[in-house]
């Protein structure tokens, strides 16, 4: 039974929900298909694919190379890659592109080195990814595009230049003094020597020489042809570990997804070293409570989203890894009874003291949904904002630093070694419904933030109704250490109302403010399909520079 919340406080502070007219990108429509991610020409990629007759995988193809070029902070060739895919029967698979740590491990003395070659310590799973998501859409979805006609708009973009979006121009100006450990951002990604203005023209020709091998001589280039011998060699003269045997080791995995029952429906993610498991215990644990007995906004809701985020990042901590590496006990985990315990661990009137360590990183969402049934969720990273800062030689390709998430202690679950996949914070997911033949495609950007964000915007959608671009604009939390405060406080978007923060305080969390529709909050981005109906409804945040985009 749902446990009762009594003492519920209103929250007299709260702004108005931003209307389709606040931001630009707003709430698509659609019935005949539907697009998403966090750059608008990369979203447009998608949209010509399923206007020509292509399926949503391959519109997700088409979009996930396409912002490998015009997002390369967040996302690159040179990083990881994930997706869940349903199809029009209703099956559905995941897979994890994770590039693994070196046959060789060098010695650390203390730590791994978060940027420069030191951390360029796992090979690349991404593109890989893609390629085994072609072959699903090509053998089992009766896809008819090309590999190579898939990645031409991403091969034209690096060739012939983009505008820069605002959110690199921020991230390169953040990144202005530290230059000097982030060769790749003064060398390639500087214009005319400064930090590139939104809205200036870039090209990456290396990149396009890169991407057209790819198109021709299929995606396995990047790991076993020319291309991987290109990249080994630009690796080694890097100080990299990573070999072209390494390289060659490297394969995505498809998966049978994580799940958990949620109100009238079921929650879907990846199984570890990525933390869908942890978005899913969340999540599980909220089942728990009556949240329609609360207002959306208020204080209770916050705090309980906060205290359930807590109990599962206690269980992350303690067991997420490669599961082939070590054991990670996910069916307890996400058991009934554990679900139950971990909700009556809940207290409604009191904070639980929080002194653990913020993951920060950066990744990209890309949503796609077509008229046949098919849909993709989907995400890429390199880590942290561009990578570990280096370039693999002339190929273009910025290299990730994943692997500068793996531990050093020998009795950690993610300790560091030969041919292991590090915990990876990526987990798109979706939600089934059971009856209503509804669904929901979701995901964000934001490391540690990510099931965070992913549970204020599922109680929102789910639990209270809100639309995609409601319950996208609502202010959100985040637990934990950021870029501008390294206090392990608990961070709350300013629109959420002064009464909230007292209140918050009050039951002893350690609060901190964050702009209103702040870029740490997360980009996340929502497409809900009606499958009844025959409708699609998307956003993408407000925060981000991208949008959802109707067929």
């Amino acid at each position: 039974m749902p446990i009762d919340l009594s003492n519920k406080v209103m929250n007299p502070d709260r702004g108005p929900i931003l209307s389709v007219d606040d931001h630009g990108g707003g709430l698509a429509h659609s019935t005949r298909g539907m697009v998403t991610s966090p750059h608008d020409v990369a979203t447009r990629t998608g949209l010509d694919v399923l206007r020509s007759g292509g399926n949503a995988v391959e519109a997700a193809i088409a979009i996930g190379a396409s912002i490998n070029v015009t997002y390369p902070h967040f996302s690159g060739f040179g990083g990881d890659g994930f997706m869940i895919i349903r199809d029009r029967s209703g099956k559905v698979r995941a897979i994890s592109g994770i590039g693994q740590a070196p046959e060789v491990i060098p010695s650390y003395a203390d730590s791994i080195p978060l940027r420069g070659p030191a951390s360029m310590l796992t090979t690349a799973g991404g593109v890989d990814a893609l390629g085994k998501a072609f072959q699903i859409s090509r053998d089992e979805l009766g896809g008819r595009k090309s590999w190579s006609e898939l990645l031409a708009p991403a091969a034209g973009l690096a060739r012939d230049g983009f505008e820069v979006t605002p959110s690199e121009h921020f991230w390169f100006s953040f990144r202005q003094n530290e230059l000097k450990d982030l060769p790749a951002l003064s060398e390639h990604f500087a214009i005319a020597g400064k930090a590139p203005q939104a809205g200036q023209i870039f090209r990456q020709p290396q990149l396009a020489d890169s991407i057209e091998a790819l198109a021709i001589r299929g995606h396995r280039d990047f790991y076993e042809g020319q291309l991987a011998f290109q990249i080994a060699q630009s690796l080694k003269q890097a100080g990299s570990p990573i070999s072209a045997d390494d390289l060659a080791k490297t394969h995505a995995r498809v998966e049978r997804p994580l799940s958990v029952a949620y109100r009238d429906g079921v929650l879907l993610s990846l199984r570890p070293p990525t933390q869908g498991m942890t978005t899913l215990e969340i999540m599980g644990v909220l089942n728990r409570f009556d949240l329609k007995g609360l207002d959306e906004g208020s204080p209770d809701y916050f705090h309980l989203m906060v205290e359930a985020v807590k109990q599962a990042f206690l269980d992350r901590n303690r067991y997420l890894a490669d599961p082939e590496f070590t054991t990670v006990p996910t069916e307890m985990l996400l058991s009934k009874p554990n679900l139950d315990k971990l909700a009556r661990r809940v207290s409604l009137k009191k904070a639980m003291n929080w002194p653990y360590t913020f993951n920060a990183a950066d990744t990209v969402f890309i949503g796609v949904a077509d008229a046949l049934g098919n849909s993709v969720s989907m995400q890429q990273t390199i880590y942290h904002d561009w990578g570990s800062g280096v370039m693999a030689g002339n190929t273009g390709i910025l290299w990730h630093n994943r692997g500068a998430a793996f531990n050093l202690s020998a009795d950690h679950p993610n300790q560091l070694r030969p041919g292991k996949r590090p915990f990876h914070t990526l987990n798109p997911g979706m939600f089934i419904q059971n009856e209503r033949k509804c669904h929901l495609i979701y995901g964000t950007q934001g490391a540690d933030g990510q099931p965070q964000t992913l549970a204020a915007i599922l109680t929102r959608l789910i639990d209270y109704g809100l639309d995609p671009f409601e319950a996208l604009s609502r202010p959100r939390f985040l637990l934990g250490r950021t870029f501008s405060d390294s206090r392990d406080s608990l961070k709350l978007e300013s629109d959420a109302g002064e009464h909230v923060f007292l209140e918050l305080a009050l039951r002893g969390h350690e609060m901190s403010r964050l702009d209103a529709q702040s870029p740490l909050a997360g980009h996340p981005g929502v497409i809900q399909i009606d499958e009844v109906q025959g409708t699609f409804r998307g956003a993408h945040d407000p925060r981000s520079d991208g949008r959802a985009m109707g067929v």
